[in-house]
């Protein structure tokens, strides 16, 4: 198995006597985009949680082919395995330069290249470059989005996890945000796994795209192929 993947075999959430994940297993291919859709409640972001340490789980999540199924959140970061979690997580009493500087929290060769990293953010987001003293707070949704991405790739990400990126954001910023993620994908050449709810936009970009049904995988194929798939149509992206 390429070592160079991530590889979940059979991953169980529970949340009290709810089973939320029920055994999954799906795997992620070195420099591909690859996504997670489904309805609200379908196990999308708890499936980002538990690869990153962040919920408990029972199964097995291989990163480089080495188990990281017992590492904290905290230990991934420093493996390259950055989390951008729904709701961006930013602090809003901090600046935007003072969010950015976090990025580099718990990941070693992200400090010498925070100036490089830096300014690749700006290139990508300059609305960031101009608000860089302004507290996150302060910032509009997209904004805030921008400011959570540019933070993960300040961490220098081998494996980007994006939990929903357009959510609540205007069609104009949510086209841009679907921009961004290919150009980090392409020309950055970081693997992302994407959790999204606005199907169409994701599986456009995706190269591979797994749906998710109340805890289990239901469907699986190249985003090209769901997008035409009959039942995807008609259940997630509201066409007859």
């Amino acid at each position: 198995m390429d070592a160079n993947t991530l590889v979940v075999e059979n991953l169980k959430v529970n949340y009290g006597n709810v089973q939320a994940l029920k055994g999954i297993s799906f795997s992620v291919p070195k420099g591909k985009i690859v996504s997670l859709i489904g309805a609200n409640g379908a196990g999308k972001t708890t499936t980002l949680r538990a690869i990153s340490g962040n919920c408990p789980s029972n199964g097995n999540v291989s990163f480089h082919g080495h188990s990281i199924s017992n590492k904290q959140s905290y230990q991934l970061v420093g493996e390259g395995l950055i989390h951008c979690p729904e709701g961006r997580g930013i602090f809003p009493n901090l600046t935007v330069m003072e969010n950015l500087q976090l990025g580099i929290v718990g990941r070693h060769s992200a400090k010498e290249h925070f100036q490089k990293n830096l300014q690749i953010g700006f290139e990508l987001f300059p609305r960031l470059k101009e608000r860089i003293s302004q507290a996150a707070g302060t910032l509009s949704g997209g904004e805030q989005q921008m400011l959570a991405i540019a933070r993960a790739l300040i961490g220098e990400p081998e494996l980007l996890l994006l939990d929903e990126p357009s959510l609540g954001l205007a069609p104009q910023v949510v086209k841009l945000i679907f921009e961004i993620v290919v150009k980090i994908n392409k020309e950055k050449g970081v693997t992302v796994l994407l959790v999204e709810q606005n199907a169409k936009q994701a599986l456009k970009i995706s190269d591979y795209a797994y749906v998710l049904e109340t805890g289990t995988i239901s469907l699986e194929g190249k985003g090209s192929e769901l997008l035409d798939n009959e039942d995807v149509k008609k259940i997630y992206l509201g066409e007859h």
